[in-house]
């Protein structure tokens, strides 16, 4: 692929000269010489092997070629000037870089980040969502909280929360008679609440898959059908009158458990977020 690279420094000088129409402009832009300016753009149509440029006395136009690369360096620069700024939000020093799944961020995390930050306005959360467990040794994140992880090594891991698991559907479905059955996977699979002692509740072998709990539970709360939800992941939508369980019985779901790099522990930022968290969680207890 290198071959195909032109000189680097000479796309600046190209861009300058294409919008400007001018050598002379694009080199008082660029603080260089006119003559530094005419080199790069020699070098630039040597490598492609074609003009760029049409000269007329001080004045320039594009080639059609010439103007069909412009589009494309204009492009690139901008991406590259877009990368090189998103650069500065590692250099933070009141940022926290928090990972977790895309369903707890969704659906519990999201309705109360409004609320941490009223208490901690200094502290910017940065919410990075992954479906996959990250890599904690070789990944820039300060905590994980999931319900997928094991021990890491230069991390602190513990058990944050023993999560539960109901069956439900939206409140004009409680009622009716005949219910799409809505599967998920993992704890979310209805062999779990058969397994578990849970009751009939008109679960039906037929239905819709999904992959993602999140959208099983954005499913049920639309009333598509019945599924199996976590608790800790409906609080939100129970409470708001999206959701309601078909019966009082639950069964065992995942443990929600964090782990966190021992360069963050000691992070002042890190103590008032786990502080803050745990509490958060408590009170999900307190309400079962």
């Amino acid at each position: 692929m290198l071959k195909y690279w032109p000189p680097l420094n000479a796309l600046r000088g190209f861009e300058a000269a294409a919008r400007l129409g001018s050598f002379h402009k694009a080199a008082a832009e660029l603080h260089v010489t006119q003559s530094a300016i005419s080199q790069q753009i020699r070098s630039l149509e040597s490598h492609l092997e074609q003009p760029l440029f049409i000269r007329q006395g001080r004045s320039v136009t594009l080639t059609d070629a010439g103007q069909d690369f412009y589009s494309s360096t204009q492009d690139t620069l901008k991406q590259l000037s877009v990368g090189i700024r998103r650069l500065e939000q590692y250099r933070k020093s009141n940022q926290l870089i928090v990972n977790t799944t895309p369903a707890f961020a969704r659906h519990w995390l999201l309705p109360r980040l409004g609320q941490f930050h009223q208490h901690y306005p200094d502290i910017d959360i940065w919410l990075f969502t992954t479906y996959d467990v990250p890599d904690m040794e070789t990944e820039t994140i300060d905590i994980a909280i999931r319900d997928d992880l094991t021990r890491q090594n230069e991390c602190v891991f513990e058990v944050l929360y023993q999560d539960t698991l109901y069956p439900a559907c939206h409140p004009n479905l409680i009622n009716t008679e005949s219910r799409l059955t809505l599967h998920g996977e993992r704890e979310m699979d209805w062999s779990n609440w058969v397994i578990g002692g849970g009751e009939s509740v008109g679960q039906s072998a037929k239905g819709l898959n999904f992959s993602d709990p999140s959208l099983l539970l954005d499913a049920v709360c639309q009333g598509l059908g019945i599924g199996l939800v976590s608790q800790l992941l409906a609080e939100h939508a129970r409470s708001t009158g999206q959701l309601s369980p078909l019966t009082e019985q639950r069964v065992a779901g995942a443990k929600w458990t964090w782990l966190i790099h021992k360069d963050s522990e000691n992070s002042l930022l890190t103590q008032y977020f786990c502080q803050w968290l745990v509490a958060e969680l408590a009170k999900c207890s307190a309400q079962r």
